[in-house]
């Protein structure tokens, strides 16, 4: 079988090429035509004495000199017109950069294998010492807080990994798994559930429900930390809106599941109205400020009646020192770890915040702290562990929590916690230490954050 092929360089030149699997095989060069230099390279096939013109072969067989036309194409490239001088220039050229490209891969392949004796040796290392013990705490959740303060624990896990068998080899293809043991050991001598610690982290808001009313827009919500009796728990779920010029309701509802449905069980009418978004749920007694006035109330939610009265000295009232959104939030009541506090300012102060710690029964201050930050610079606050955390707005999508004051050593700090406004009108947040959750009432959703507490810094427990 003949078969011949022609291969034209830029200049013209044509290069004929007809292939056979035998070695013998003869050269002709002439002129075409044209007057262009023409070679024919000539094999004789060893098996058939005539083309049988099968398609199939002839692909496959074009298949192949379209690579050696490439090929070609390539060595031929920068060759000057009319010779074949260049092509051997070339083709040293072409195996220079391949001794190249072998040297360059000979460096990695070395360094690969020096990495991967060091990652032996320290493979080696850990294997021979003793296995290392991390330990993770595992939660469980309570219905109420023992009397002494603070949560039994729940357990540890003590996770020791194992690492390969030494015999293993790194360079095989395949994989060996490295082994963890855990195992539960008791944590009561270790930590405590509702240990303090600064703020840290918040999570991204969970909404729970929507107002379907306009005197939804804001308003408050909780549930109590540490209810006190058998007719309400800490299941219960306490709403008021807080859009109406006269606010005395007070919804409970058996627990989030009806909370989120709408469906309260009970409806209680309070004996003073209530002003704006600061009330608060605390030992089975709802905290509120009287509309229109610095007087504190605390109604107990078991008998329904008005347990006691106070007002609150020099605070401010009815618009005087309210948050950033405005909303008569001069004094903002607040429940955590440490106790009952009221969140305000005084003319005194010159609009700076106060804080101060309230007795739960009877409304008396037991202590007070002047801050340096501007109440209505800040759209919200709360307190966590004994410390006064803001916010910086009430709208941005993707605020902060700014500045934090621990009441423990008297000092405030700039901070920057991550903080969002899903439905950019968030008029409460209060912090739950039952729950470890950040309730707020944002533009008709009632939305929830999980929170993550730190070390404290100077070791209050």
């Amino acid at each position: 079988m003949w078969l011949q092929v022609s291969l034209f360089s830029l200049s013209g030149l044509l290069l004929s090429i007809q292939t056979q699997a035998q070695d013998q095989a003869s050269l002709h060069r002439s002129n075409d035509p044209s007057g262009h230099c023409h070679y024919t390279f000539t094999v004789a096939s060893p098996q058939e004495s005539s083309c049988p013109g099968s398609d199939r072969e002839m692909d496959g067989v074009l298949s192949r000199l379209t690579l050696l036309e490439a090929l070609v194409s390539r060595l031929l490239a920068g060759v000057d017109k009319g010779t074949m001088t260049g092509v051997g220039a070339n083709r040293e050229e072409g195996l220079q950069e391949l001794q190249q490209d072998k040297e360059r891969l000979n460096r990695q392949i070395q360094e690969l294998q020096r990495r991967l004796a060091e990652l032996s040796q320290e493979a080696e290392s850990l294997r021979q010492k003793p296995c290392q013990q991390t330990l993770t705490s595992v939660g469980t959740q309570h219905e109420n807080r023992p009397a002494n303060g603070m949560y039994q624990s729940g357990v540890l896990l003590r996770i020791c990994i194992s690492l390969p068998d030494p015999t293993y080899d790194f360079g095989n293809s395949g994989y060996q798994e490295m082994k963890a043991e855990v195992t539960e050991i008791s944590a009561s001598h270790v930590f405590h559930e509702g240990s303090c610690g600064e703020l840290v982290s918040v999570g991204d808001p969970v909404s729970h429900r929507k107002s379907d009313s306009i005197t939804g827009k804001y308003g408050v919500w909780m549930q109590d930390p540490e209810p006190q009796g058998p007719q309400y728990t800490n299941n219960t779920v306490w709403g008021i809106d807080a859009v109406r010029r006269d606010v005395r309701h007070l919804f409970a509802y058996e627990d989030m599941d009806q909370f989120s449905r709408g469906f309260p069980m009970k409806v209680l009418v309070l004996p003073e109205p209530v002003e704006s978004t600061g009330a608060t749920v605390y030992r089975g007694s709802l905290y509120y400020q009287r509309r229109r006035s610095r007087t504190l109330i605390r109604y107990d939610l078991a008998s329904e009646y008005l347990a006691s009265r106070m007002d609150l000295p020099h605070a401010g009232f009815h618009g005087q020192h309210p948050y950033s959104w405005g909303g008569y939030t001069d004094i903002d009541l607040a429940v955590d770890e440490q106790g009952l506090w009221a969140i305000y300012s005084t003319s005194k102060a010159r609009g700076a915040i106060v804080i101060s710690q309230l007795n739960p029964e009877s409304l008396e201050v037991k202590k007070t702290w002047e801050t340096n930050i501007k109440k209505n610079t800040v759209a919200n606050a709360f307190m966590v562990c004994g410390r006064l955390y803001t916010v910086a707005s009430y709208t941005v999508p993707n605020t902060t929590i700014n500045f934090a004051f621990d009441t423990a050593t008297g000092v405030g700090q700039a901070v920057s916690v991550p903080f969002k406004n899903k439905y950019s009108y968030n008029s409460m947040v209060d912090y739950n230490h039952a729950q470890r959750k950040l309730y707020a009432w944002d533009n008709f959703h009632m939305v929830t954050y999980d929170i993550r507490l730190g070390r404290a810094s100077h070791g209050r427990s």
